[in-house]
């Protein structure tokens, strides 16, 4: 797990939730400029810099509201500094993780803003397959239990955080909206 983030960070933000859904522009109800600050402070208290690139690619991050892959936020970039190439974007997001402030995730290769800045501890990662919202849960004892379970089946995890795959409140209300309006088409001839 990574470790938790300085508890002068921890003090300033909200209290943590079972489960937080990504707003754009907001982390774990912290506008965009808070979160921004909180990881700004974060970065002083570790020594380390959060430079104007950095800041950039999390805040284009905290815009998207959702999983955003690397060449993405490339484009993004480019329109900003024309110059950028995947190198510049990359070593943004390889610092971003190692700080702990985003999160890759393997099964659609892209990454998002860790939802709480002050503990990313989360571990239980739920990815809308169709829009790419992702959702952390924070659930120590289901993780526990869950990891406990990986153990006993012969497995060692290859990375701290656990992966779900589903489809979100709002993609499963399309789908249904959808299947209604072909239904009633098909009704109507």
């Amino acid at each position: 797990m990574k470790t938790a983030k300085p508890a002068a960070l921890a003090a300033k933000a909200t209290s943590a939730a079972t489960a937080h859904a990504h707003e754009p522009g907001h982390t774990h109800g912290v506008s965009q400029e808070a979160a921004l600050t909180l990881a700004d402070e974060y970065c002083r208290e570790r020594g380390e810099k959060l430079t104007p690139i950095r800041r950039k690619v999390l805040e284009l991050l905290l815009n998207s509201g959702r999983a955003t892959k690397a060449y993405s936020l490339l484009d993004e970039m480019r329109q900003i500094h024309p110059g950028s190439a995947p190198p510049t974007v990359y070593r943004a997001l390889d610092f971003l993780l190692t700080a702990g402030l985003v999160h890759r995730i393997e099964s659609i290769n892209a990454f998002t803003v860790c939802h709480d800045l002050t503990q990313c501890q989360h571990g239980i990662l739920v990815v809308c397959q169709q829009c790419g919202n992702v959702t952390e849960l924070h659930q120590p004892k289901l993780r526990q239990a869950l990891v406990a379970q990986i153990e006993d089946a012969g497995y060692r995890l290859a990375s701290d955080e656990i992966e779900l795959k589903g489809l979100c409140s709002a993609c499963q209300a399309a789908e249904a909206e959808t299947a209604a309006g072909s239904a009633a088409a098909v009704a109507a001839k």
